[in-house]
């Protein structure tokens, strides 16, 4: 009789020391090549480049925010991608749906692990809802105009909290908030190709007022996920810096991946449309000279913002540790 704690082969017979020696030996030999793949593996990349020239008036009030140059800013970020050896997703105007932009972000975080590369782009209108959760001090989340709603800004960072550890993430934003009009109150610019990418203020609360219940759950929903802790708004985190560096550390220290995030403007600007490409991408595009420029990140932020008028200059925050990152010649896989 065989004991329990003795192996049996198929055949019914006890295998030989020499038999199991030979299958731990095959075993080492099997790790050891996984553990050789994953070392030698080349990152994967993935982006996403939403476009929005127009939203539907359905969902916000009869205001149908026409833009001309959104849908080219995708285009030509997914160019780029390609360029760069990136796998692209394009959601343009009616395809860029709350339900589509969301499953494209989570099927990148699924798919991408450490070393990889995501890159989002967003050209389009940016918003402001009531913030529920008491994380903003203005009392106002910032939002993505999406087709048929509102991307909050609470929602983004938890996709992007997401994404597994090592994954480097580049967020290229060209849009504005409403609220940057109501602080500032910029004046409409004589140019009548110049329009303006922030959702004007009666819209947006007219918006959230007849979708109330809808964005303050979702607020609600993802401070449940996030553990009942605000998650870090980047905006209020680099406001703090100055003040305590370490409160910087505690907002974006739960973030696994590497995040660098370059907004089209400083929070009392606004970003402007055109009518090929929008402010702040056309002068990424310029800078870029089709894979000519060499820096880091920070010196193309830098030079981009060298480009464009006082009125109009991009903001750069990152989270998590993309210390390493930030030094990397942009769009680089590897």
């Amino acid at each position: 009789m065989v004991s329990r704690t003795q192996a049996v082969s198929p055949s019914g017979k006890t295998p030989s020391r020499k038999t199991a020696k030979a299958a731990s030996v095959v075993a080492a030999k099997s790790v050891a090549l996984q553990q050789a793949t994953v070392a030698t593996r080349k990152p994967r990349a993935l982006s996403l480049h939403i476009g929005l020239n127009v939203v539907s008036p359905a969902h916000y009030g009869g205001w149908s925010g026409e833009l001309a140059a959104c849908e080219f800013d995708a285009e030509d970020m997914a160019t780029i991608a390609r360029s760069r050896g990136i796998k692209p997703t394009v959601l343009l105007s009616r395809g860029a749906t709350r339900a589509k932009v969301l499953a494209a972000m989570r099927a990148a975080a699924k798919a991408l692990v450490q070393g990889d590369l995501f890159v989002l782009s967003y050209s389009g209108h940016g918003g402001q809802v009531s913030d529920v959760t008491g994380e903003e001090d203005d009392r106002k989340d910032e939002t993505w105009c999406l087709h048929d709603g509102q991307l909050i800004d609470d929602e983004l960072y938890l996709e992007l909290s997401r994404f597994a550890a090592g994954v480097r993430i580049l967020v290229l934003s060209d849009s504005c908030h409403s609220g940057t009009v109501t602080r500032d109150s910029i004046p409409v610019p004589a140019q009548a190709q110049a329009r303006s990418r922030a959702m004007p203020p009666a819209i947006a609360r007219r918006t959230y007022l007849a979708h109330q219940d809808f964005y303050d759950r979702l607020q609600r929903e993802v401070l449940a996920a996030s553990g009942s802790r605000p998650l870090a708004d980047p905006d209020a985190a680099l406001a703090a810096l100055s003040i305590d560096s370490s409160r910087l550390n505690a907002l974006v220290g739960d973030f696994k991946p590497a995040v660098i995030l370059i907004s089209g403007c400083q929070d009392n600007q606004t970003s402007m449309d055109g009518e090929h490409n929008g402010a702040f991408t056309g002068s990424l595009l310029q800078i870029w000279r089709d894979g000519a420029f060499q820096g880091s990140y920070r010196q193309f932020h830098s030079r981009i913002r060298a480009g464009l008028p006082a009125s109009q200059s991009p903001n750069l925050f990152v989270l998590g540790d993309a210390r390493r990152f930030l030094a990397q010649t942009p769009f680089s896989v590897w």
